[in-house]
């Protein structure tokens, strides 16, 4: 039987994972509004699965950069070079996925762009990295809203190729105004970044997570249901409000979630918590609760590595799996919205990762990834400077 853990191979992230991916495609293939409002599964997953999986993207950078321990300049130049094709690979797969008619906000586009609007962060350790991450978290949400009053309203369609015929509609998209708006999303990809850096070969690494993460997640939540219980705040909210109003009240249309960012018309906006609201205090609450998910994922796996490594082996190639589900959602395949067609994605999605795991095999567009950044790393080696 094939080594069923590599060495290096840190399980517990892919058990988040493999999380993230679960949670994504509960909120595509579960209804989220019931008769008695938002359901309990959107209410978890909605926001909190993708930030999750934005976060584990940075502590990807990083552990591609050397971990706990930065490689140096003229290594880690060449891994940017893999790491510019490996962004551009998703983004393309992203924008033919985007294509397809399926009704899911496909986040392949935003994620390849987020991978590279991070190189230039590849040297910097934990403490500069909380630093930055914080600061933008505060400051950048109030210049998004400062600037979208700005930019092209948002097509709310997914980016697919048709969409590089528009290039300023489509750089507003990835950068501000979109689903997943990467600016703002930075922030996460930063705080990733410095998990990236702990060292997870420690025993109590999770420790480091755990509780600074919740202490963030509910200190955010908390202060921003103080700020929005405030006479007249929802009542204003309510007011400015141009978004769906099939939800229900502005109580329950936050409680669902907006479409990558908040309106504009009121100040007020920026204390709501609302998923995929890139808010300060929705990017605290989710950077917070991805800290807590990934703690108790290294915990577990700490626990029981090989049945964790396998339990959990999709996490290892979300990528192809994640391309599998939006596949299974176009029409004619899987595109309901119940508890039937769910349990369908989640049993496929568990039993591929697991098969592959067993037999010591990496997804399909994991491999393809692979060898495309590790040839544009060896062509940067090959430069005089790479030499050097």
């Amino acid at each position: 039987m094939k080594q069923i853990v590599s060495p290096g191979r840190v399980v517990g992230l892919d058990m988040a994972r493999c999380l993230a991916l679960l949670g994504m495609i509960a909120t595509h293939a579960l209804v989220p509004v019931g008769p008695d409002g938002v359901t309990v599964v959107q209410q978890v997953a909605g926001g909190r699965a993708s930030a999750l999986f934005a976060v584990l993207a940075g502590v990807s950078l990083s552990l591609m950069t050397g971990g706990a321990r930065p490689l140096p300049d003229a290594e880690r130049q060449a891994l940017a070079g893999g790491l510019v094709v490996r962004a551009l690979i998703v983004a393309g797969i992203g924008l033919v996925l985007g294509g397809l008619q399926t009704g899911i906000a496909v986040i392949l586009v935003y994620y390849g762009l987020l991978f590279l609007l991070g190189i230039p962060f590849l040297r910097l350790r934990i403490r500069p990295l909380i630093l930055l991450a914080g600061g933008w978290l505060l400051v950048v949400p109030v210049i998004s809203h400062l600037l979208r009053p700005q930019l092209p309203a948002p097509s709310y369609a997914n980016p697919q190729p048709d969409s590089l015929s528009h290039p300023w509609q489509l750089v507003t998209e990835l950068t501000f105004t979109g689903y997943y708006p990467v600016v703002p999303w930075l922030a996460y990809l930063l705080v990733g970044m410095a998990i990236g850096r702990l060292d997870f070969a420690a025993p109590r690494a999770w420790a480091a997570l755990l509780v600074p993460g919740a202490l963030l997640a509910s200190a955010s939540w908390y202060l921003s249901g103080v700020l929005l219980a405030r006479p007249g705040v929802l009542t204003t909210l309510n007011g400015t409000y141009d978004g769906p109003r099939d939800v229900g009240s502005i109580t329950d249309n936050l409680t669902f979630g907006l479409a990558g960012a908040t309106p504009t018309g009121s100040w007020w906006w920026l204390v709501v918590r609302a998923p995929h609201s890139g808010t300060p205090f929705d990017l605290a609450h989710t950077i917070g609760s991805a800290m807590v998910v990934i703690a108790l994922c290294l915990l577990v796996a700490r626990a029981a590595p090989r049945v964790v490594a396998v339990v959990f082996g999709a996490g290892a190639m979300t990528l192809t799996l994640y391309t599998v589900h939006v596949i299974m959602r176009t029409p004619g395949i899987w595109p309901e919205d119940d508890v039937q067609t769910y349990l369908r994605h989640v049993a496929f999605v568990l039993c591929v990762g697991a098969l592959f795991r067993l037999r010591g095999l990496r997804g399909p567009l994991e491999w393809v990834v692979a060898r495309a950044s590790a040839a544009a790393s060896d062509s940067v080696r090959s430069t005089p400077a790479g030499r050097a």
